[in-house]
């Protein structure tokens, strides 16, 4: 599920700031404790929560899991 917002950046002290609204939060599971990691290819920002590796390799697992069981059907709806 892709989510598209426009926001505004707001002042914030000397700098500016993002206010993301509570049900994406929700939806990445990101809470005021949440550390972000911020990436740039100098056109576009990226922001994603830093996941523990556990977590990646589940992840990696099951997308290989799903792959191998449903890859070409996959492959067909894309078409």
């Amino acid at each position: 599920m892709t989510t598209h917002l426009t926001k505004k950046l707001i002042k914030h002290g000397n700098s500016l700031a993002l206010v993301l609204d509570k049900p994406i939060l929700e939806m990445l599971g990101i809470d005021s404790d949440t550390p972000l990691e911020i990436t740039t290819n100098g056109d576009a920002i990226l922001i994603s929560p830093v996941r523990d590796e556990s977590r990646r390799a589940k992840l990696r697992a099951a997308l290989e899991t799903i792959n191998e069981r449903f890859g070409d059907d996959l492959k067909r709806l894309a078409e």
